[in-house]
C-alpha cells in the first residue's frame, strides 16, 4: 500500500535551485524538481528558472488542478496546474486512496483505463503514456487493471466499467478541446461520470498523496504485470452486440440507397463507427480521408469540435457532394459527441443543432418502442432526460405522449447518474441528451456516445427516406405536433475569472442587493433560478429542485412570453455560455414570428445582462 507524502517533503538529493525571492514559489519549484522524472517537463521548469520568469512559474506551480467536468482538464506541460506525468500520478494516487477506503473488494473487481490519441511533443506527453502511468499507480498497489491496448472511444470506458463490474475507470482525453489540452475523466462503479461527493473526496485524497510512491513511475508494469488485462476485443464485441438492441429495421438498412459520409475529426471514431454500421446491416459510411486517421495536431480544422458547425465540416460536406451522399455524420476526437448535416433540395446543407437532433431522436426512439411494445403497454414507465440548459421539446412530447421527462444539471455526469437511479427504480430510460450534441440512446452506456448516436441517426434517416421524407422535413412535423421549440446557443470568451464573477454578481444584485432583474429589454421575467445559490423563485420557499453547485455559475430566466434563457460558465473552457429557447404551443404562431421574437430576446440578453463591450468579452464567430 502506498504511503501518503506530505506536501512539504522533498528529495534532499535534488540540486539546490536558484531562489526566486518568493518562499512559496521556491518550495513549489523544489517539490517539482524533486518529484518529476519526465526530463522534458523538468527542463521546462529549469528553463523558466534560468530566464527569471517568476510570474509564469507561479502560474504553473502555485496553482493546483481541480475537478471540473468529472475529472481534470487543462493544458499539457510542466506544473501542478497542468496535465502531465506528475499530476496524473498524483490524481491516481488520490483516487486509489479513496477507492481503497470505499471498496473492500477493490483488488477483486479491478479498474478500467482507456485513452485517446492526444499528444504533445514539447512535454513528452501523450494520452497513451498518461494512461500507462495511471495504470502503473494501481498495478503497483496490487489492483488489477483492465488496460485497453489501443485507443478507444470515451464511451468504451464507462461501458467496460459496467460490463466488467470494476469499481471505477479513467479515460485520458480532452474530447473536443484545443490540441494543447488533455484530461483525466473519472467514471464510478455505476458507469456514470463521477459526481459529488466522490469528486471532492478524490481531490482531498490527492492533496494528501502528492509525493509519488515507489512504483508509480514504472509504466513498464503495463507490459509485465500479471494483474494487467486487455479488454479491447471482448468489450468491442460486447458493445457492438448490445448496440443491435437499438436496431429496429435491419432489412431496410441493408436495402437503403441512402449514402453517408463520416468524419472522425482526426480522432478515434473511424474504426468503431464503421463497425457500428456493419452491426446495423449498413455498408460502412464513406470516410473523409484527410480526417480518418488519428492526428493530435488536428491539421484540417481550426477547432476539433464538430459542434462549431458548417465551417469545420467543410471537407465532409464537399466529399458528400462528390459522392452523392445526403447525410454527413461527424464524431468529435474521442467519439462521444455527434454532429449531423443533411443536404436540402436546393443543394444547401442544414447542420442540425443538438436540440433539433434530440427532437428527432426522442420521437424516433419512442416510435421504435411503440413498434415493439406488447399490446396495451403504456409509456408511463418510460423516461427521457435533458439537461437544464437544453431544449424542452421532450417535455412537450412527454406531456402529450405520457412518458416521464426529467431535467438534470448541465453535464452528462448528472444525466448518467440520474439514468442509473431511474433504472434501479424499475424505469426504462429510452433517451437522454444535452444540447452540445451529446446523446445517450438506450442505457448500455450511461454517458453520451457518438458511435451509437451515429448509427441510430443513420437508421432514422434511412427509414424516413423510404417514406419520402428528409430529416429536416420530419423535424418540421415534430415541431408542428409538439410546438416549435426554437433555440439559440452561443458563448463569449473571457479569460479573467474576476470579470466573469462580476457579471454574475451584478445580476444577483441588479439595482439593489440580492435583487435579480425583473426585465430583459422588452421581456418581463416570470421566474428566476440560480443554481449557484440553490434558489428558484417558482418553487415553494424559493428552494431549487435541482441541486446547487457553488463551483460554477448558472442563472436561468423564464420570461412572460414562454421563453427561457440560461447563462452559465463552462467547466472546461474560459467561456460564458448562453442558451435561449422560445417554446410555443402547437399551431399558435408562425415560425417566422417566433424566430424574430427569439432574436430580439437574445440581443437584449447580450446587451443588458452580459454587456460584452464593457466587460471585454469576445463573441464566438458564427
Amino acid at each position: 500500500m502506498g504511503e501518503c507524502g506530505a506536501a512539504g517533503d522533498v528529495n534532499s538529493n535534488v540540486l539546490l535551485a536558484p531562489s526566486t525571492g518568493d518562499a512559496q514559489l521556491d518550495k513549489a519549484v523544489w517539490q517539482w524538481l524533486s518529484w518529476d522524472k519526465n526530463q522534458s517537463t523538468r527542463a521546462q521548469v529549469q528553463e523558466l528558472l534560468r530566464a527569471g520568469r517568476a510570474p509564469e512559474l507561479r502560474a504553473r506551480l502555485c496553482r493546483a488542478l481541480s475537478f471540473g467536468t468529472a475529472g481534470l482538464r487543462a493544458a499539457m506541460g510542466a506544473g501542478f496546474s497542468r496535465i502531465n506525468d506528475l499530476t496524473v500520478i498524483q490524481a491516481t494516487q488520490g483516487l486509489y486512496s479513496y477507492l481503497e477506503r470505499t471498496f473492500p473488494d477493490l483488488r477483486q473487481r479491478g479498474f478500467v483505463v482507456g485513452y485517446d490519441t492526444r499528444a504533445q511533443a514539447a512535454s513528452s506527453c501523450s494520452s497513451q503514456r498518461l494512461a500507462k502511468l495511471t495504470a502503473a499507480v494501481l498495478l503497483s498497489q496490487g489492483v488489477p487493471v483492465h488496460f485497453f491496448s489501443t485507443y478507444v472511444p470515451t464511451p468504451f470506458v464507462p461501458y467496460a466499467v459496467q460490463q466488467l463490474q470494476a469499481v471505477a475507470g479513467v479515460m485520458i482525453t480532452a474530447s473536443h478541446n484545443r490540441k494543447e489540452d488533455n484530461g483525466y475523466k473519472v467514471y464510478w462503479e455505476n458507469g456514470a461520470q463521477v459526481t459529488s461527493p466522490h469528486d471532492k473526496e478524490i481531490l482531498r485524497c490527492m492533496e494528501q498523496c502528492l509525493e509519488p510512491w515507489a512504483g508509480s513511475w514504472d509504466e513498464s508494469l503495463v507490459e509485465s504485470s500479471p494483474l494487467r488485462q486487455d479488454p479491447l476485443q471482448a468489450i468491442c464485441d460486447s458493445y457492438m452486440q448490445d448496440l443491435t438492441k437499438l436496431c429496429y429495421h435491419r432489412e431496410l438498412n441493408q436495402q437503403s440507397p441512402l449514402r453517408f459520409v463520416h468524419s472522425s475529426f482526426h480522432g478515434v471514431g473511424h474504426r468503431y463507427v464503421q463497425e457500428a454500421f456493419r452491426a446495423f446491416g449498413f455498408p460502412p459510411p464513406i470516410a473523409v480521408p484527410e480526417q480518418r486517421d488519428p492526428d493530435p495536431d488536428f491539421p484540417t480544422v481550426s477547432c476539433p469540435n464538430p459542434e462549431e458547425g458548417e465551417a469545420v465540416l467543410e471537407l465532409a460536406l464537399r466529399l458528400a457532394e462528390q459522392e452523392g451522399a445526403r447525410v454527413v455524420l461527424a464524431t468529435d476526437p474521442d467519439a462521444d459527441r455527434l454532429a449531423v448535416a443533411e443536404q436540402q433540395q436546393g443543394g444547401s446543407w442544414k447542420v442540425f443543432s443538438g436540440n433539433e437532433l434530440a427532437a428527432l431522436l426522442g420521437w424516433w426512439l419512442l416510435s421504435c418502442w411503440r413498434s415493439r411494445a406488447p399490446p396495451g403497454a403504456q409509456p408511463c414507465q418510460l423516461c427521457m432526460l435533458g439537461t437544464a440548459v437544453s431544449s424542452k421539446v421532450l417535455r412537450a412530447m412527454a406531456q402529450q405522449e405520457g412518458f416521464h421527462f426529467e431535467e438534470t444539471l448541465p453535464g452528462f455526469k448528472w444525466v448518467g447518474s440520474r439514468a442509473k437511479a431511474l433504472l434501479e427504480a424499475g424505469r426504462e430510460v429510452l433517451f437522454a441528451f444535452e444540447e452540445s450534441i451529446g446523446f445517450m440512446c438506450g442505457t448500455s452506456v450511461l454517458d453520451k456516445d457518438g458511435v451509437s448516436a451515429a448509427v441510430v441517426v443513420a437508421e432514422l434517416a434511412s427509414f424516413l427516406h423510404a417514406q419520402g421524407l428528409s430529416l429536416a422535413q420530419k423535424l418540421t412535423e415534430v415541431y408542428e405536433r409538439y410546438g416549435y421549440h426554437l433555440s439559440r446557443t452561443s458563448y463569449f470568451l473571457c479569460h479573467d475569472p474576476g470579470t466573469v464573477q462580476g457579471i454574475f454578481e451584478r445580476l444577483r444584485n441588479f439595482g439593489a442587493p440580492r435583487t435579480y432583474p425583473g426585465r430583459c429589454g422588452a421581456f418581463g421575467v416570470r421566474h428566476l433560478r440560480d443554481l449557484t445559490r440553490g434558489y428558484d423563485s417558482s418553487q415553494p420557499g424559493g428552494k431549487a429542485v435541482l441541486p446547487a453547485s457553488r463551483s460554477s455559475q448558472m442563472l436561468t430566466f423564464t420570461f412572460q412570453n414562454g421563453a427561457e434563457a440560461s447563462l452559465r460558465t463552462s467547466g472546461t473552457e474560459p467561456k460564458i455560455k448562453f442558451y435561449a429557447e422560445l417554446c410555443a404551443q402547437p399551431g399558435h404562431r408562425s415560425r417566422q414570428e417566433l424566430e424574430a421574437e427569439l432574436e430580439q430576446l437574445i440581443q437584449a440578453l447580450i446587451e443588458d445582462f452580459l454587456q460584452p463591450a464593457k466587460n471585454g468579452l469576445t463573441w464566438r464567430s458564427p
